[in-house]
């Protein structure tokens, strides 16, 4: 084999020491929230979380195997068919899916199963990436907006209504930051910013105060600029928008949301209103990450973590695994360890010959960063508990799959990069 040709030559080492390091101590932490002083097993017992995650890393690596071995024009040429054969499947879930917590989102033989909206991430990346990078491609027209919307719209429609899997479904979101870095007008982030901060005030404050402001500030507004008709007409008509945004986020909580997401909302915004009931989850959170102090309680010594006070805590709830043993000094080796990755990938995205492989790797940047920043934000009360997993770090062969699968082609495409400039 010449060194053109030598994958190992060209691999980024940094990235794969990155993902190494991070499912490595993603491991050990899954061992630590199962620890049992009183029993003998050890962290490769595939009776516990270790030992079964261990199983899943073994699992990775062939998955890995396989993607750098796989041409690299196979991932751009066959995106659209991994994209509906994985959107197939989403529909089909309420039919052949296992059934487990009351949601059919599980594909499975008896107690091995798979979580297809994992893998959905990374198909909806390669088509989004794959429709963008297309000859003669324009993202200020119309139809390929739609279309974009479309190719997102459709895994996140399914997995939030087919699969009751709201935190999933939100992942998809992320794909707006793509379009506006590919060149989409900044309107729609906009927009979505301006109306997280109304659904965020309508929570948290009286809606006739709210009225009351708007109509303040319209009216301000209107007195101290030209006294047009047409502009206090759009002015007016984006008054009552916003009021009407707030009326329908509050029958939207009130009367749709189901009650346990209604829960999930009430615990953000007050989670000691009922400490014992649905803000239970954030408040055991907090106490075990802010337990560990500076220097943490030491590895396998977390008292939260052994006595199980904190729910779901080898998937949703990890990082507090890491608060509570290893303090402020742990946490933040970690989120150095995550934002290190996301940098290193953003890296490669910019590097890349040519914009299939460009807005592929934003789109697992993208991922990586929602994935990360939410589900920190979660144990710690800054975000509704939505349950997603922390990349590479949570319990479960999914996850670890998917997100192995969405770095790993990225990896594959950035090894044959000058190749793909010279073919073009």
């Amino acid at each position: 084999m010449s060194r053109e040709d030598n994958i190992s030559d060209k691999m980024d080492w940094v990235t794969a020491a990155l993902y190494l390091a991070i499912v490595f101590i993603g491991w050990l932490n899954i061992y630590a929230v199962t620890y049992d002083e009183t029993a003998t097993r050890s962290i490769f017992d595939i009776h516990i979380n270790s030992g079964r995650q261990l199983m899943f890393i073994a699992g990775s690596a062939i998955i890995i195997m396989a993607i750098l071995i796989i041409d690299m024009r196979f991932y751009e040429t066959f995106a659209y068919v991994i994209y509906g054969v994985i959107v197939f499947i989403l529909l089909l879930m309420p039919i052949i899916g296992k059934e487990v917590a009351g949601n059919k989102s599980w594909l499975g033989i008896g107690s091995f199963g798979v979580q297809p909206s994992e893998f959905a991430k990374f198909a909806t990346a390669l088509a989004v990436a794959k429709f963008i990078g297309s000859v003669g491609f324009k993202m200020d027209n119309l139809r390929n907006q739609a279309i974009l919307f479309i190719l997102i719209g459709t895994p996140m429609i399914l997995t939030l209504f087919l699969q009751s899997d709201t935190g999933t479904a939100m992942v998809f979101t992320v794909f707006v930051v793509v379009f506006f870095r590919e060149g989409m007008s900044p309107f729609l982030i906009i927009v979505g910013v301006a109306a997280a901060v109304i659904f965020i005030l309508t929570l948290l404050v009286n809606e006739y105060y709210l009225f009351t402001g708007i109509g303040i500030i319209l009216v301000i507004t209107i007195l101290t600029g030209k006294k047009k008709f047409k502009r206090m007409a759009l002015l007016t008509v984006g008054a009552l928008i916003i009021c009407g945004v707030i009326v329908s986020v509050d029958y939207v909580v009130n009367n749709v949301l189901k009650p346990h997401q209604r829960n999930r909302i009430n615990a953000l915004i007050n989670p000691d209103a009922d400490p014992l009931g649905y803000g239970w989850n954030v408040t055991q959170s907090k106490i075990a990450i802010g337990s560990g102090g500076f220097l943490g309680k030491g590895f396998l010594k977390g008292t939260q973590t052994k006595f199980d006070f904190v729910p779901e805590q080898s998937t949703d709830f990890i990082f507090c695994t890491i608060g509570e043993e290893h303090g402020w000094i742990g946490s933040l080796l970690t989120m150095t360890l995550f934002l290190a990755l996301i940098l290193r990938v953003m890296f490669l995205a910019e590097r890349q010959k040519n914009r299939f492989a460009r807005v592929y790797g934003y789109s697992v940047a993208c991922i990586f960063f929602f994935h990360f920043a939410v589900n920190i934000g979660m144990t710690i009360g800054l975000f509704p508990v939505i349950g997603i997993p922390l990349p590479f770090f949570s319990y479960g062969g999914s996850s670890l799959w998917g997100f192995t699968v969405l770095l790993f082609i990225l990896l594959k495409l950035d090894v044959h990069r000058m190749q793909v400039l010279q073919r073009l």
